[in-house]
């Protein structure tokens, strides 16, 4: 994808000047909140959206005038799109016979991708007697028999609950790396996107933000959106101001390793992002290297292997609103009016108490309020991070 922009009948951008190269063999995601353009960027990739202005090109043509028929592509939809009346059989073989493959090719293709699917012993069975997450391996059984060129998946398992969709995610991914085929694959689930990808496009109002592994989003987050959306619980947003290589927060002082404290200097006002994991009882980590402040812990939650402790701060009126802006990007729960701590499971905190908190203050990261960019990201190790105010 080059430069690819799609802009509607209102001169809208729902895609903006996006850029992606999707490497043979790779399982690329493309994540975002609702109307970022993933699901757009994928029809135009598959030709069911036509493209305003860009290059879309599959292995060495381009194919921004070719009709879907004739990209190689095989799509799997989020409302499965089986054939009701067909059996599990004839709705995987759909696509060879109307490729006038002969009886024993399709034959030997369904069978095959029925084995791989583990759906044997449902090929004679109609779709309407099936589970949800049956009914999803017979439309990636349909595409699997194709031989296309690259999986296209449209967010596939919204239609599941929790469980299988655990269980659906494992599936896709064991399947992707045997069959070794290129796969975009869309959802608005961080945790999908996180567990499934070889690299992750973070999308927002049609601009890609970033583009990296999971790993660089989660530790080198280029900018507060992105920091935002990766990570469950989402990370803390906390007012900071720096003095030397002192971060001064609501709690109190956390010391910062020397390098991010440079790139700091000259900012008056700053947003701590900080995730919860990188908190615990302050009892629990005696010894260990980092910052610890006193705090009234207002909630706890205990939840066996962990504990969540929230605590209520105050922000000025500047960095309240800039939060509350992310909140709606985000479509996220309130960041501004409270801390929330990950700590270990056999901590002993309790509500309405002050507790010793210890932060790691090497997981640190210091936002321009302005521009929403990750002044201590390290960029060579960050992926693609677009040079542009991404909360303007």
């Amino acid at each position: 994808m080059k430069n690819i922009v799609k802009k509607y009948g209102d001169g809208f951008p729902a895609v903006n000047d996006v850029s992606i190269d999707v490497a043979d063999g790779e399982f690329m995601i493309l994540v975002g909140p609702s109307g970022c353009g993933k699901s757009t960027l994928l029809r135009m990739i598959v030709g069911l959206e036509d493209i305003t202005s860009g290059e879309m090109i599959i292995g060495d043509r381009q194919v921004n005038d070719l009709a879907p028929r004739d990209r190689n592509l095989a799509m799997v939809f989020q409302n499965y799109a089986l054939y009701p009346h067909l059996s599990v059989y004839e709705n995987i073989a759909f696509p060879l016979r109307l490729a006038g493959a002969s009886d024993k090719d399709v034959d030997e293709k369904v069978r095959a991708a029925a084995a791989t699917l583990e759906l044997e012993e449902h090929l004679e069975r109609k779709p309407g007697n099936l589970s949800g997450g049956q009914r999803q391996r017979v439309a990636m059984g349909r595409a699997i028999v194709r031989d296309a060129d690259a999986f296209l998946f449209d967010e596939p398992l919204s239609n599941l609950d929790a469980k299988l969709r655990g269980q659906m995610r494992t599936e896709i991914s064991r399947l992707q790396k045997r069959l070794g085929i290129t796969t975009v694959y869309v959802t608005h689930d961080q945790t999908e996107a996180m567990t499934l990808g070889d690299r992750v496009a973070v999308l927002k109002r049609g601009i890609l933000q970033q583009l990296a592994t999971p790993r660089e989003l989660y530790e080198n987050p280029g900018n507060l959106f992105v920091a935002g959306f990766i990570g469950s619980p989402p990370m803390n947003f906390l007012p900071a101001t720096v003095e030397g290589t002192t971060a001064k927060l609501p709690f109190g002082d956390v010391q910062l390793p020397p390098h991010k404290a440079e790139r700091a200097q000259g900012h008056d006002l700053l947003l701590a992002g900080i995730r919860p994991e990188h908190f615990d009882d302050a009892s629990t980590r005696e010894g260990a290297r980092g910052s610890t402040f006193r705090a009234t812990v207002e909630v706890v939650e205990w939840l066996g292997n962990e504990t969540y402790a929230y605590i209520p701060y105050e922000a000025p009126p500047e960095i309240t609103e800039k939060l509350r802006q992310l909140e709606r990007e985000l479509d996220s729960e309130a960041m501004h009016t409270q801390l929330v701590a990950a700590l270990s499971g056999g901590s002993r905190i309790r509500e309405g108490e002050e507790a010793e908190i210890w932060v790691d203050a090497s997981r640190v990261h210091l936002f321009d309020p302005e521009t929403g960019r990750n002044l201590t990201v390290d960029t060579e190790r960050a992926g693609t991070i677009p040079e542009l105010e991404t909360t303007a």
